[in-house]
């Protein structure tokens, strides 16, 4: 089967949904990929000057992060007609080498996956006290069935077991906040102005909200307004796996970007909750409450957003040439 089609050359579709993938969340909004267009394959490629050194040394949210950008070239993909064998870490010598889609096929355009780059599009981080509608049942059922279709679970957690999960995270909280280096680092993602990357003040809340389990103190108000709601009615899930490997780091980020671009799709704010599981003793705490059936690589917040509010703006996002390579490719074929 040829790898084109008249009006559109395999390396336009590749270069496209590696320029898509780039809507993708990631830990404060660092954005560490990049990717390679090469005539029949994509690789992904991580950008080790992003990582968060001090709150991720080991580099467990970075895999996330690019895993949520992994799947977002794939539904990319799978919305243009392509189907694609992906390599996961596929070259033990080069470490940066995250995934390789290769063996690219057509097929018809798949209309689920060009309604998820539509939500991609509007998918956005507010972390602000949700209204007090109930999640429908039926959406966290969707949820956990694309989280599942990713290899990943997610665990809807119970009242005492968000009450544990409050408390682990508190204590993250006030551990972080005594780290010099972690509340640097923090402070550089939050003072990027017209970078490209890191989270602007309109993104963060102009003071702490009142929800159940605390989030990140930001160490600065941002200027999105707050509600004095409490999200009462948030629902909290637990997503976790079978093994703590960068290759589960990966597929927990696309589990993630599959979770979030399903909830876009239903209706549901969904935010992650990072903090309680960069600390190594509130982690240990989440993997009690899973009663030791896997490992925790998030928290995610559900709700349904308050209508009185807009939603907050989107971050920034780095211009598709600092994070799409097409020199690989004839001049012309990208």
């Amino acid at each position: 089967m040829s790898h084109e089609t008249p009006d559109r050359p395999l390396t336009t579709a590749l270069a496209e949904a590696a320029a898509t993938a780039g809507h993708a969340p990631s830990v404060h909004n660092t954005q560490p990929w990049r990717w390679r267009v090469l005539p029949d394959a994509l690789e992904l490629r991580v950008v080790r000057d992003r990582q968060l050194a001090a709150t991720d040394p080991e580099g467990r949210l970075l895999a996330v992060s690019c895993g949520a950008a992994l799947h977002h070239a794939r539904v990319a993909l799978a919305a243009e007609g392509w189907v694609a064998v992906v390599e996961r870490l596929p070259d033990p010598a080069d470490p940066e080498l995250l995934a390789r889609l290769t063996g690219l096929k057509r097929t018809e355009a798949d209309p689920d996956a060009m309604r998820l780059v539509q939500c991609m599009q509007i998918r956005h981080t507010d972390r602000r006290p949700v209204s007090d509608e109930p999640v429908p049942t039926a959406a966290l059922d969707d949820i956990t069935t694309a989280v599942a279709a990713e290899g990943a679970r997610v665990q809807i957690l119970n009242a005492d077991q968000v009450m544990e999960l409050a408390a682990a995270a508190g204590h993250a909280g006030s551990v972080e906040a005594e780290d010099p280096q972690l509340r640097e680092e923090l402070d550089y993602w939050t003072s990027r102005t017209d970078s490209g990357t890191g989270l602007p003040p309109e993104v963060l809340p102009a003071q702490a909200p009142q929800t159940t389990v605390p989030g990140r103190d930001f160490g600065r108000p941002g200027t999105l307004p707050v509600n004095a709601g409490h999200d009462r009615a948030a629902v909290y899930g637990m997503l976790f796996g079978d093994e703590d490997e960068p290759d589960s780091w990966l597929r927990a980020g696309e589990a993630l970007s599959a979770a979030w671009l399903t909830a876009t799709r239903l209706g549901v704010s969904m935010v992650p909750l990072s903090g309680v599981v960069e600390v190594e003793g509130t982690r240990l705490t989440l993997r009690r409450v899973l009663a030791g059936l896997g490992y925790p690589y998030l928290v995610l917040r559900m709700g349904i957003a308050d209508p009185e509010h807009a939603g907050p703006p989107h971050t920034p996002r780095l211009p598709t040439e600092q994070i799409v390579d097409t020199s690989a490719v004839r001049a012309g074929d990208a």
